[in-house]
């Protein structure tokens, strides 16, 4: 998406760059995919309780427990929605929620805008803004190859972050959402996640 104008784009696994279009406008693209579901088994509620605790889902063992679920051997369902931020010559322009059903949409362009105070993002579902919730964040030099430096921040009663940002540095966040299933037959999924996620650059210069 890009000054309003929506592109789709087909792709082949295994291309490098994933991304790949010529002739777009001066100003800010936003690329935007959302994944099919996937699912993946616990084999043990030990390995379920670390990512809940580390998604800071209060409750969320209790909860499975509650529901009369197994301790092993359960699935969860998962999908992914994923937007980057490209600069396209000096990137002006500004982010907007694309209708993703969970997104993280930057209030603050990286490209252009003053950082000084910080670099504002949102977090939504279903178009509501998400409060109180954990926005994950890992940050390394651009094209560096080093491990992401990783902080952890929590939105406000309009589902809004703020965290500072450093020159030269690239930036992954994500936001999870955890929901109950209910299985129709034996095997099913007992719980779907989604994942929101952002990606940008802020440049040297």
């Amino acid at each position: 998406m890009q000054a309003g104008k929506i592109i789709k784009v087909t792709a082949r696994n295994g291309d490098r760059p994933a991304f790949q279009l010529e002739g777009l406008p001066n100003g800010l693209a936003i690329l935007v995919h959302e994944t099919t579901n996937s699912t993946l088994t616990y084999r043990n509620f030990e390995k379920f309780i670390k990512f809940v605790n580390h998604k800071a889902f209060k409750g969320l063992p209790q909860a499975h427990i509650s529901r009369g679920l197994p301790k092993i051997d359960f699935d969860e369902s998962y999908s992914r929605f994923a937007k980057s931020l490209v600069a396209i010559g000096d990137g002006g322009g500004q982010d907007v929620s694309v209708g993703l059903e969970i997104e993280i949409v930057a209030l603050t362009n990286p490209y252009t805008d003053d950082l000084s105070n910080g670099m504002h993002i949102q977090v939504l579902m279903e178009g509501q803004p998400r409060a109180n919730v954990q926005v994950e964040l890992f940050e390394r030099p651009i094209n560096s190859g080093e491990d992401a430096q990783i902080r952890l921040y929590t939105t406000d009663a309009q589902g809004i972050a703020i965290f500072p940002v450093t020159m030269g540095n690239e930036y992954m966040l994500d936001n999870v959402a955890l929901i109950p299933l209910e299985p129709k037959v034996e095997g099913d999924p007992v719980w779907h996640s989604l994942w929101a996620n952002l990606t940008f650059s802020v440049p040297k210069n």
